[in-house]
């Protein structure tokens, strides 16, 4: 990922990865063929740091109610913002090839659609109207914060967990209304 943040996406080479690594030349072509199959193995890569953001007793609790749901995905976001900023500026080289390329495409679509699934669970047993509009929502939300602070013009305004905190359970709010599992 440090690779992919630093370089971009011309730089994501099957050479440049054995350097990286301290591997012996052709290693990462043992591995990843293809160029595409090199993609695959970043996308893979990256989704599965992204899921280590939170360790398993930080992860929202679906019968903890919304408090649980705003920790969770707060501190997620706050970590990404301030501990891990090269997974985001990875995950843009990646979602942008991903644009150009109809197979990483598919491929990129499935993975993203395990943390989707995931948070529209959460929010279903928030008591949601519309489960899939929400996660929606709270998708584009969280990833318009980190885009305006990792690349965009926020990037030296870092809000603070409690900020972040803040907006989710604003955002939430609106979302859950007065139902049972409302702010």
């Amino acid at each position: 990922m440090a690779l992919l943040a630093e370089r971009g996406m011309r730089g994501l080479t099957h050479r440049a990865v054995d350097e990286a690594a301290g591997l012996p030349q052709g290693s990462t072509s043992n591995l990843a063929r293809t160029r595409q199959a090199l993609l695959e193995l970043a996308v893979r890569r990256h989704a599965d740091r992204e899921a280590r953001l939170l360790a398993l007793h930080e992860m929202p609790d679906p019968l903890g109610g919304l408090g649980s749901l705003v920790d969770g995905l707060a501190l997620a976001v706050h970590r990404t913002l301030t501990r891990n900023p090269e997974l985001l500026i990875a995950r843009y080289e990646l979602a942008l090839e991903a644009t150009r390329r109809p197979e990483l495409r598919a491929f990129y679509d499935a993975i993203g659609a395990r943390y989707r699934d995931q948070l529209t669970a959460l929010v279903t047993a928030l008591g949601s109207t519309d489960p899939a509009r929400h996660a929606l929502s709270l998708i584009a939300w969280s990833d318009g914060l980190m885009f305006s602070c990792a690349a965009g013009s926020f990037s030296a305004e870092v809000p603070s967990l409690a900020q972040v905190r803040a907006g989710l359970r604003e955002l939430l709010g609106g979302m859950l209304g007065d139902g049972p599992h409302a702010p």
